[in-house]
């Protein structure tokens, strides 16, 4: 009987084990590959792809991203998520067209690829996800920038990267909406500083242009990185009353600089929001499930969404002022 009770509890053992494996294989595993490793945008995102696969059993999420905001190096961590076999692959491209023949790769793999800030990409993906219609956006960010600077003025600025789809938007929907409707603002530039999303090259190039155009009268940013080291660098120059910063900013990031003036207006979306409703859009395509106009995709800001041409707009943007600043929690 003894040896019967052995066997038994062995057999068990056996079944709890294979029991476990099988449950893991049944998960769906959805990776965020995000711009760039080790900055507050992108660790506020990695927090909303790991809840969700937190609040779905069935799911295994979480993010990855290169160092330095490489966009060779996300391709081939698109690469190596092909080599693997993940289900799906969400993406925030550096460079849109690069990205391009990796993503084919991974649909030719039966792989579920959803996009954000890369409206370009629709068509490839299976959906691209905006928090907003990106020339709104833009305009957003440029009548504030008019509203700081009397509607009048020369002004300059900074994208994360020329290839960067979502920050060329912005600039150019903003600068069109500029030119037309205030026509004494000028913007002196050929085209947008670049500042890579790092810190560092941001505030070089941002005393670069104070020092270079000394009768600017507003400065605005694409990236968080941007338009925080053009704040710091007007608020050592003792600038805030002459030259206005506006731009894309997190609450967290752009508090003392609002609460000093040196930054006038904020914008943003949550990163954490954006990295969850990416992976929810993913997980309804790997279910089955319809996605359509009118649908809430779990967090505020998506709960109606449009869906278009493949693409998936909400309606999420954020305006940060030293008044409204402290109700943000991110």
């Amino acid at each position: 009987m003894r040896n019967l009770a052995r066997v038994f509890v062995l057999v068990m053992l056996v079944l709890l084990v294979l029991s476990a494996t099988v449950l893991a294989q049944d998960k769906f595993e959805i990776v965020m590959v995000a711009k760039h490793e080790g900055i507050s945008w992108f660790d506020d995102m990695r927090t909303g792809v790991e809840e969700f696969g937190k609040d779905h059993e069935d799911v295994t999420s979480y993010q990855i991203a290169p160092e330095g905001g490489d966009p060779a190096k996300q391709v081939q961590m698109v690469e190596d998520l092909i080599a693997k076999g993940v289900d799906a692959i969400l993406v925030v491209p550096n460079d849109p067209k690069s990205m391009i023949p990796v993503i084919k790769k991974a649909k030719d793999a039966g792989i579920i690829v959803i996009s954000h800030e890369a409206e370009e990409l629709k068509g490839i993906v299976d959906y691209d996800m905006e928090a907003f219609r990106n020339e709104d956006f833009g305009v957003l960010m440029f009548e504030s920038l008019g509203r700081e600077m009397n509607y009048e003025g020369e002004y300059v600025g900074m994208v994360g990267a020329l290839t960067m789809q979502t920050h060329m938007q912005w600039f150019q929907a903003g600068h069109d909406y500029a030119a037309e409707k205030y026509p004494n603002m000028k913007f002196i530039l050929q085209e947008p500083v670049e500042d890579f999303n790092t810190e560092q090259t941001a505030y070089n190039k941002a005393r670069e242009l104070l020092r270079t155009y000394p009768n600017i009268k507003g400065m605005f940013g694409c990236s968080a990185s941007s338009t925080i080291m053009q704040a710091q660098a007007v608020e050592e120059r003792g600038l805030q009353e002459q030259v206005a910063v506006v731009g894309l900013t997190l609450p967290s990031m752009s508090k003392t600089y609002l609460e000093s003036g040196s930054l006038r207006q904020a914008q943003c979306w949550r990163p954490a929001d954006a990295g969850y409703v990416c992976a929810m859009i993913a997980y309804k395509v790997l279910k089955g499930e319809p996605l359509e106009t009118g649908i809430s995709l779990g967090k505020e800001g998506y709960e109606s969404v449009t869906v278009e041409d493949g693409i998936i707009y909400g309606n999420a943007p954020l305006v940060l002022t030293k008044e409204n600043v402290n109700d943000f929690p991110f």
